[in-house]
Parts: C-alpha cells; sequence; structure tokens
C-alpha cells in the first residue's frame, strides 16, 4: 500500500543509535546512518527528519532501553541507599560488559561532543544526565545526611557512572571497572554516614 512503511522503525532506530554510540555525534554521517538503517537518505529525512531530530529519537530510545533497568535496581534496595547504588553499577556494569552492544555509553559519547551539537541536542543530553542525578538522589533518600551531602553523592555516583563508560570504551578489563564501583561504593557509605 502507498505510503506504508515497509521497514521495522524500531529495528531502524536501533541500528542508527549504535552509529551513534559508535562513532559519536560528529562522525555519525548520514551515509553511515542510512548504510545501517538500510535506508536510502528520503526514507531515513522522511521517517525520522533531519540527523539531530534522528539523534534525539535515538538518545530517547537508548533512555527507555537502559533507564527502567537502572530505576529498578535503585528502587530495590528502599531504606538501603548504599546497597541501592551497589546494585545500579552492577546493572550499569553489567551492561557495559554486554557483548551484543557497542562499548561505552551512549550518553557519555554524547556529552563528550556536546560543543559539536545544535544547543537542542546538548540540553537533551544535559537532561538525560539531569535524569540519572534524579533517580540516583532519589535513591539516596533513605539516607540521614543531610540534603546537600544527598546532592553530592548522586553527583559522584553519576560521574563515577560516566567514567565506568569512558574507561570501558579505552578497553580497561571488567576486574578494574568492578574495583573502580566498589571503591565509589565505599566513598558512597563513608559519605553518608560522616
Amino acid at each position: 500500500m502507498a505510503g506504508r512503511k515497509q521497514f521495522d522503525v524500531e529495528a531502524a532506530l536501533d541500528r542508527a543509535m549504535r552509529v551513534f554510540w559508535q562513532r559519536g555525534y560528529a562522525d555519525a554521517s548520514l551515509d553511515a546512518l542510512a548504510s545501517a538503517t538500510g535506508l536510502g537518505r528520503g526514507s531515513l529525512y522522511g521517517t525520522f527528519g533531519n540527523k539531530d531530530a534522528l539523534f534525539r529519537q535515538c538518545l530517547d530510545r537508548y533512555s527507555s532501553l537502559y533507564g527502567a533497568r537502572y530505576e529498578e535496581a535503585l528502587a530495590a534496595h528502599p531504606g538501603e541507599p548504599v546497597r541501592a547504588v551497589e546494585a545500579f553499577f552492577d546493572v550499569v556494569l553489567d551492561r557495559i560488559a554486554d557483548p551484543s552492544v557497542p562499548a561505552g555509553c551512549l550518553i557519555a559519547q554524547s556529552v563528550a561532543q556536546s560543543e559539536t551539537m545544535q544547543e537542542e541536542n546538548s540540553t537533551k543530553v544535559r537532561g538525560l544526565l539531569d535524569v540519572q542525578r534524579a533517580r540516583v538522589r532519589a535513591a539516596l533518600a533513605g539516607s540521614a545526611a543531610d540534603d546537600g551531602t544527598l546532592e553530592e553523592a548522586a553527583l559522584f555516583v553519576v560521574a563515577v557512572t560516566q567514567s565506568l563508560a569512558v574507561l570501558s570504551r579505552a578497553g580497561a578489563p571488567d576486574s578494574e571497572l568492578r574495583s573502580v564501583a566498589r571503591l565509589a561504593s565505599r566513598t558512597v557509605a563513608d559519605t553518608l554516614t560522616q
């Protein structure tokens, strides 16, 4: 039927997301995106809009795929903020170790290139970091620490998470990444009990 999509839009979006994840925003050319999705430029534009609109849709897709896992991990230990952070790091490290996805993290990759993006895209990337920080902050709320300390601890956890992604992209072995996560969890525990 004319006008009807003859391809799986979500599958094409997943393939485009991988291009941005592997190459970064700046190096994800329209040719690479078209090749990965199996779509011509016209179909790519017709379905997703321009590169910037496609990138934002890929960020949303990434967030929906992984955000629920992070929320579940953080919510699995109510009243035990350190255990929640440990569970969160476990999920992050399991995703990083997954051989079926690119190394690193789409968000970390995007943050590093935010200066090359349109403002709307860099704002979107920053917003996803803020969502992650709010998730962690909510999990830490069961602590007796004051609000300022909880904010600092949440920011620290997000910073470590992004660092783990960068280290994994640089080829750091899982054992080293897990060591960093253990030390970060102990640091959170110490911070919350001061």
